[in-house]
């Protein structure tokens, strides 16, 4: 899950926006726990297509 559609039980805020220590310790954790858990899924999805292209490109 990434952790911009998480709301902060603390201050009611998205937890990407950091508004209270809570949201920002939080967001710290979660960016430190997983690079690809802070990717939004179109990132992640872009970065599976460039990577079957690259196997693509080498299975020739």
């Amino acid at each position: 899950m990434t952790y911009d559609r998480l709301v902060c039980a603390n201050c009611a805020a998205p937890v990407a926006e950091g508004r209270c220590p809570v949201c920002r310790a939080n967001r710290a954790r979660l960016q430190q726990e997983n690079f690809v858990a802070g990717l939004n899924p179109m990132a992640l999805i872009t970065l599976l297509a460039v990577l079957v292209a690259a196997v693509a490109l080498l299975a020739r």
